[in-house]
């Protein structure tokens, strides 16, 4: 199939091939080249590119896909984060020492004591005991009362320039009247 060709350059710089005795004419009356199985077939071997384009969408959709699915965890644990973080900080709850001194107070009262009744110069062993369930009662309110009060000021402030929730201020109020009515 391969045979010797020789070239020649003509005056106005074109080429021409001289076959060495072949009858071959690849061109069609008009001058479009003929297009024989074997060159037919050499140019449909090739891969489509809308293949790769086809690919390349499908890889980039997966990507993004999977990145809008990450920010979304990302963004609903910190959402969740700071759902939880809002409001613990006033869950505040009473001492025990304030059922203690109610306890106190209810056997002292079964026991015949009476508020308000003066028994002179010497207490009564009831007297001493409630008067001692009310000291440790209040010692033990004592952080509490200086949480709020530290607190009171910045609150206040985060409330007047709406950069808190309501679901904090309230916590916070709630607190405040809950020690409000202990002290």
């Amino acid at each position: 199939m391969s045979t010797a060709e020789e070239a020649t350059v003509n005056p106005d710089g074109s080429t021409t091939f001289d076959d060495a005795g072949a009858n071959y004419d690849n061109t069609t009356d008009s001058g479009i080249p003929n297009m024989d199985e074997e060159a037919t077939e050499e140019i449909i071997k090739g891969t489509d590119p809308a293949l790769y384009l086809a690919i390349a969408v499908v890889c980039f959709a997966v990507i993004f896909v999977f990145i809008q699915m990450r920010k979304k965890r990302k963004s609903d644990e910190i959402d969740s984060f700071f759902s939880n973080l809002d409001g613990d900080k006033f869950n505040l709850q009473l001492p025990p020492s304030v059922d203690d001194y109610y306890e106190t107070k209810a056997k002292c009262e079964k026991a015949g004591w009476e508020p308000g009744q003066s028994t002179g110069a010497q207490p009564s062993p009831h007297h001493r005991a409630l008067a001692q369930a009310l000291m440790k009662r209040c010692i033990d309110d004592i952080p509490i009362v200086t949480h709020i009060q530290r607190e009171s000021p910045g609150m206040n402030k985060l409330y007047s320039q709406s950069m808190c929730s309501v679901k904090q201020w309230k916590s916070y109020q709630a607190a405040e009247a809950m020690v409000s009515a202990e002290v």
